[in-house]
């Protein structure tokens, strides 16, 4: 029988992603999420019955260690970007890694692969970077040959940065970002899986890879190559940290007077990130000695920005419509 492995978020932006590598590899793949019913699009991924996505909650021993039983493997994709409830950075990032390392331990699990972000730090000052490091401690605690995956900025079809950008140019001529001189080096959703895949199969593969893309680039030059992607001309407007942070504050108010309806656009947290480069460290291991060589962006980007042109998928037919004469 194949081996299985049990992936937490395997429905979220790089969980689906994941969870489709490794049942093209041969392996049974166990779906950990909240709503099972909203993850039915990863059953195609393999044969029938390959891929079961199944109830869980990440902030529940019960859950976890029962979705586990019998896993291989574990690969835990679990990660927020704001507070939402009782989702706090705490409860899933800190407690909720803790609790999967702890508990694929207990079970006896040979491996287990932890997906973790760029500046994960149990000193940082932001809780988001905090948690991601207080995450990464108590994994190695329990599980020292774990191995953890540090991506800078995650693209791809859904991703919440360039398609969020995209989507804001169509409201007006300003599109306003905050820390435009802050350095990314953004990293292709597929190869984060691939690097997940790699930690699972090989047994050479241990500790920490910090994986970024081919290309550094600041904020404000991220927002350029998506402009002349999507064919649009916009001001990017680069708005200081003090600005940032009362907005935040503001928003954040919003949101919570008006019961979660209104969603607020930046949190105070997010600010506090932002002020720091997301790029991979000098001398850590990463893509190079995994063997996987990353996508740049320009060859990626135009797959799914497209339908963000003023003419949407006819926008290529009228570039070369003008070149035609009468």
């Amino acid at each position: 029988m194949s081996k299985l492995v049990t992936i937490y978020g395997g429905s979220g932006f790089v969980g689906r992603y994941v969870a489709r590598r490794m049942a093209k590899a041969g392996w049974r793949v166990r779906v950990a999420v909240r709503r099972p019913n909203e993850a039915i699009f990863v059953k195609p991924y393999g044969v029938v019955g390959q891929v079961e996505p199944v109830l869980c909650n990440i902030r529940d021993d019960a859950s976890v260690a029962e979705v586990m039983m019998g896993a291989d493997a574990v690969i835990n994709c679990v990660g927020i970007l704001a507070v939402n409830g009782k989702n706090t950075f705490d409860a899933v990032q800190a407690e909720g890694a803790a609790r999967v390392a702890r508990i694929a331990a207990q079970q006896g699990v040979a491996k287990l692969v932890h997906i973790s972000a760029i500046g994960a730090d149990v000193d940082a000052v932001s809780d988001y970077a905090r948690t991601k490091g207080e995450g990464e401690a108590a994994v190695l605690e329990h599980m020292p040959k774990a191995v953890i995956l540090r991506p800078s900025i995650v693209f791809g079809p859904e991703d919440e940065f360039f398609n969020r950008f995209a989507g804001m140019t169509r409201m007006g001529p300003i599109l306003p970002v905050v820390g435009a001189d802050t350095k990314f080096q953004p990293v292709y959703v597929e190869d984060v899986a691939r690097a997940a895949e790699a930690a699972v199969i090989r047994d050479d593969v241990t500790g920490v890879y910090e994986l970024g893309g081919p290309d550094v680039d600041t904020f404000r030059e991220l927002m350029a190559q998506m402009l002349q992607v999507i064919r649009r001309r916009r001001l990017v407007l680069n708005v200081p940290f003090g600005i940032a942070r009362i907005v935040a504050a503001l928003a954040g108010l919003g949101q919570t007077l008006s019961l979660g309806i209104v969603k607020a656009p930046i949190t105070g947290d997010q600010v506090k990130n932002l002020r720091h480069d997301n790029v991979v460290s000098e001398g850590a291991r990463g893509f190079g000695e995994l063997g996987i060589e990353p996508v740049a962006m320009e060859s990626v980007l135009p797959d799914y920005l497209w339908r963000f042109r003023p003419s949407g998928q006819y926008d290529a037919i009228k570039e070369s419509a003008k070149n035609l004469r009468a």
